[in-house]
């Protein structure tokens, strides 16, 4: 009779077809309370300022330098666009909807709320060492070598680190700061050298700007800078994970470790 002989059974015949692997996950803090709100009112200051400054250059599309500047008077340039009011000769025959009234209302509000949100916030900063710790970029980081590195990874569009999760990279860091200290300040000093009344009380804020004119074209082009810092931050939110990163600045908390199922075949 043949003999049969005990045959060894693979572990892996006792495995289930599909094996959740699901490391662990640990929650942290990582933007304050009073970093998200801010954050997020003036997200929406400067989306209601965009939209509403749009509709202020489309009743006037041409921008000049000094203090005065009509339809009279030859622009410094001017945007190819079809203008909201008939004086303004734009070289098309036909004009837009004037929405000037409203669109100011809400520019100067929408300005406004932005501008106590900031206050705020650079107060806080100053305070809990926020920019120190946060937006300060270290000394090391400083160094070429980095700089470079951070700035062609940017072009590259690459996905960031885990690590850039919890600390923003050099050139986040100098960004975070120019926008916060140059573009926003700059944005705020010429937006109120166009106003009358501000300029009766503080003539030297339009003197200095070379006039109401040149105050509008520096204003425009800052506000467009801004525009681009906003694309080129929205675009890198998503490469670095949408969800992840829209979490930790609503609930303030991020999430390392992820799930995932692996499948395997006997």
């Amino acid at each position: 009779m043949a003999r049969l002989e005990s045959a060894q059974v693979p572990v892996s015949a006792y495995v289930p077809s599909s094996v959740s692997v699901v490391p662990t996950t640990t929650v942290t803090s990582r933007h304050s309370a009073l970093v998200r709100v801010t954050h997020w009112i003036t997200a929406l200051c400067f989306i209601a300022s965009l939209v509403s400054g749009m509709e202020i250059v489309i009743s006037h599309p041409r921008f000049y330098w000094g203090e005065t500047g009509n339809v009279l008077t030859a622009p410094l340039f001017q945007i190819p666009i079809p203008a909201s009011r008939k004086l303004v000769q734009s070289g098309y025959g036909y004009v837009l909807p004037d929405q000037n009234g409203w669109s100011r209302y809400l520019h100067f509000q929408s300005a406004w709320v932005a501008v106590l949100t900031g206050l705020l916030y650079v107060m806080f900063g100053f305070v809990t060492g926020h920019f120190r710790k946060s937006l300060l970029p270290n000394r090391a980081d400083l160094s070429w070598r980095a700089f470079s590195t951070s700035i062609a990874s940017h072009l590259r569009f690459e996905r960031p680190s885990e690590a850039e999760a919890w600390s923003y990279n050099v050139l986040q860091r100098l960004s975070y700061l120019f926008v916060i200290f140059v573009l926003f300040p700059v944005v705020i000093w010429t937006g109120l050298a166009m106003s009358p009344a501000f300029v009766s009380a503080f003539p030297a804020s339009v003197t200095l700007l070379g006039g109401q004119q040149s105050a509008r074209t520096i204003h425009f082009f800052v506000s467009l800078a801004l525009t681009i810092f906003l694309l080129v931050h929205v675009v890198m939110v998503y490469l670095a994970g949408f969800r992840s990163r829209m979490r930790a600045m609503i609930t303030g908390k991020m999430i390392t470790g992820w799930a995932r199922t692996r499948k395997e075949r006997i």
